[in-house]
């Protein structure tokens, strides 16, 4: 099989899609509510799939395919790691992005030899000992949202009001920027992965306050310098020079942006399961040392993030021929529904002990800030559970899905018992 299929221009994106295999649509709305059977039906009959929607892409859903993509470096470039396409607008700006310094928001962006130093220079921030040091803060933080909860009547949106509450400020306080404006940076995160996604107008106005707001930042951290990223971060030198400013807003951006929405998502899409599966919901009041285990099965199956890839040189996986400048979705998520790996793997087990899941991603770019997640997610699930008696989802199928780079519940309304 190879790529035949010219890329469509059309403005086809929003029509139906009629035949996954040919013609999926990442930003489908169904498709976000529930991907399962859908990935399901493509493993089986036609594993890799093909789309002109988006600029154009294939989407892989095994394991294996999914996993070897991953480790093709850099053979499938990582320099534009958007699944939707910038407009030709944006596309210039990030052209000129590349020019100055080799990669638009390093490391996440960026290919050997370039990624190694700009990994290295981020991962002293989430290593273990590390992210020990902010799980007070993340509890206190919890403890505060959960007050607010119980105190406004017994009806919340466990999306809006606590999952999207936590990472922004957890974040904001490890890079060492003003907490109090986490909904700022809430409508930021989202203005540039969720509305921005297909709207380039926005998309560009959120990039330019977050760069101009670093800057503001940086020339602050000059008259007063902090024991903070930020700080850190200027400090900090590759191959004996030091960071340029726009080096360290990109790395600053990126740090904000992929250590808000990820999060947000995963700590949702768990509160969704719990506050719509009640045996679930039962067993973790009864057996709170499922934690560890529960949490790892969670992101399994809910895993928010795809990345997308650029072909650089012609290469096959699966039996698929692709070309240089063709785009691939890493589409971890279906690759941890693949039966040939996980039993079950459309059911959640709480207690599943063989897990090898890619909710992080595999390879050089596999998440620096995993342990981070995992910890915001323990904190977040153990204090509600503690704190809030019983919940449910209201109505789950009007549940509000992000889709295309993120997966995850925007809007979720709960009814909530108290402490």
């Amino acid at each position: 099989m190879s790529n035949n299929n010219p890329i469509d221009s059309s403005p086809r994106e929003g029509c139906p899609v009629h035949d996954w295999a040919t013609d999926f649509d990442v930003m489908d709305p169904g498709y976000n509510r529930d991907p399962g059977p859908i990935w399901k039906d493509l493993r089986e009959r036609c594993p890799i799939a093909h789309s002109t929607r988006w600029g154009g892409s294939w989407m892989p859903t095994r394991y294996d395919d999914v996993r070897d993509m991953a480790r093709a470096v850099p053979t499938l470039s990582s320099r534009a790691p958007g699944v939707i396409p910038p407009s030709p607008e944006m596309r210039e700006i990030l052209i000129q992005e590349v020019k100055e310094f080799g990669a638009e928001l390093p490391p996440i962006s960026a290919d050997p030899p370039l990624h190694k130093p700009f990994k290295q220079l981020i991962l002293p921030l989430f290593s273990p000992k590390a992210v020990e040091t902010y799980r007070p803060f993340t509890e206190k933080l919890a403890n505060n949202l959960i007050d607010k909860i119980i105190n406004r009547g017994k009806v919340a949106d466990g999306a809006v009001d606590y999952a999207q509450q936590l990472p922004p400020r957890v974040i904001a306080y490890i890079i060492g920027i003003d907490e109090t404006r986490a909904d700022e940076f809430t409508e930021w995160v989202r203005g540039i992965l969720e509305q921005g996604q297909a709207n380039p107008e926005i998309r560009l106005k959120y990039r330019r306050i977050i760069r101009d707001y670093f800057q503001e930042m940086i020339a602050e951290r000059r008259r007063n310098p902090r024991d903070d990223a930020i700080s850190k971060l200027m400090e900090a030198k590759i191959e004996g020079e030091n960071l340029s400013d726009y080096t360290i807003i990109g790395v600053c951006f990126l740090l904000l942006v992929a250590g808000i929405d990820t999060t947000w998502s995963s700590i949702g899409s768990a509160l969704f399961h719990f506050g719509t599966k009640t045996d679930h919901r039962n067993r973790m009041y009864a057996e709170p040392e499922l934690f560890p285990t529960a949490i790892e099965e969670l992101l399994r199956f809910y895993s928010p993030v795809k990345m997308a890839r650029r072909v650089l040189e012609p290469v096959a996986f699966g039996g698929v021929e692709m070309q240089p400048g063709d785009k691939v979705i890493m589409n971890f998520p279906a690759a941890n529904r693949d039966p040939e790996v996980f039993e079950n793997p459309d059911e959640v087990m709480l207690d599943r002990e063989q897990n090898r899941h890619m909710a992080f991603g595999v390879g050089i770019h596999r998440c620096a800030g995993s342990n981070l997640a995992r910890m915001e997610m323990d904190v977040a699930l153990r204090t509600w559970f503690n704190r809030i008696k019983d919940f449910e989802v209201i109505q789950p199928e009007k549940v509000i899905w992000s889709g295309g780079q993120v997966r995850g519940p925007r809007v979720m309304p709960m009814r909530i018992a108290g402490a």
